[in-house]
C-alpha cells in the first residue's frame, strides 16, 4: 500500500512543463548519458518531502521503486534509503549498503549518485576496507565510477584524504566529462580541508588532467594562483 501511495503522490505532484526542462537538463535524448529516462517534473525538495513521509518503506518495496522507469521514483527510493541508513544500527546499515551496490544499474544519473553515494557507500566504508571503490572506479559503467568518486566525499568530510586521491589517480584519464567534474569537485573539497594536500596532488598531475577537472579543482583558489595553474606555470 505504501508503494501505491508514493506513486499516486508523485503523479499528483507532477509538472509537465518542468518535466520537459528536466529531460533536456539530464540529457535524455538519443545517444546522451540519460537516454530514455522519464521525468514527472518534481523538484528535489518535493521528492525529499515524499521520502520523509514514506521513510518506513520496506527494502523489498524500495527495490520495486528503485527499478522504476521514472527518475523521481528512483530518486525517492534513494532518499528513503539515506533516511533509513542514518537511523539504522550497523546490521541494517550493512543491508542497505549491499542493497545499494546490488542496484547500481538503476542509480543511473548524476543527481541520483550525488544525493546518495557518500551518505550510504561512503558512510558505511568510512572505517572499513575500501577496495570495492577501486573496483567501481575501474567499471565500464560511468555511474559506478561516479559512485566511487562521490563515496569519498564522506571520507573528505572526516579529513581522510588518501582514498579520494587514490580514486582521483585511477580516473585522471577517464574519457567522460561527468567523471572529470566529479573528480575535480572532490579535489576541491580536499583543498577546503587541506590546501597543502590538494596542491601536493595537483603539482605532478595538473598539466595532464582534463581541463574541466582542473577548473573544478582550482575553482576556489586565489585568482593569481588559479591563473598560474591554468597557464601551466606552477
Amino acid at each position: 500500500m505504501m508503494l501505491v501511495k508514493i506513486r499516486k503522490e508523485t503523479r499528483k505532484t507532477a509538472d509537465p512543463k518542468r518535466a520537459a526542462l528536466l529531460r533536456r537538463f539530464f540529457k535524455t535524448g538519443p545517444g546522451e548519458y540519460g537516454e530514455g529516462d522519464v521525468f514527472l517534473g518534481l523538484t528535489v525538495p518535493q521528492s525529499r518531502e515524499i521520502a520523509k513521509k514514506y521513510s518506513d518503506l520496506k527494502l523489498a518495496e524500495a527495490e520495486k521503486l528503485i527499478h522504476s522507469k521514472i527518475h523521481e521514483e528512483r530518486l525517492i527510493a534513494l532518499l528513503i534509503l539515506v533516511i533509513k541508513f542514518k537511523s539504522s544500527d550497523e546490521g541494517d546499515r550493512e543491508k542497505i549498503y549491499h542493497f545499494y551496490l546490488k542496484n547500481t544499474k538503476f542509480i543511473n544519473n548524476w543527481d541520483l549518485v550525488d544525493l546518495s553515494a557518500d551518505k550510504i557507500v561512503g558512510s558505511y566504508l568510512l572505517d572499513k576496507n575500501k577496495n570495492i571503490l577501486t573496483q567501481l572506479a575501474h567499471s565500464k559503467n560511468v555511474w559506478e565510477r561516479r559512485i566511487a568518486v562521490l563515496a569519498t566525499f564522506d571520507f573528505i568530510k572526516n579529513s581522510k584524504f588518501s582514498d579520494a586521491l587514490k580514486i582521483a589517480r585511477i580516473l585522471l584519464n577517464d574519457s567522460h566529462d561527468l567523471i572529470h567534474k566529479a573528480v575535480g569537485w572532490m579535489l576541491r573539497e580536499v583543498g577546503k580541508k587541506s590546501l597543502k594536500t590538494e596542491e601536493k596532488f595537483l603539482r605532478p598531475h595538473y598539466k595532464k588532467m582534463p581541463r574541466t577537472m582542473l577548473r573544478y579543482a582550482i575553482e576556489k583558489f586565489p585568482e593569481k594562483k588559479r591563473q598560474k595553474y591554468l597557464k601551466g606555470e606552477v
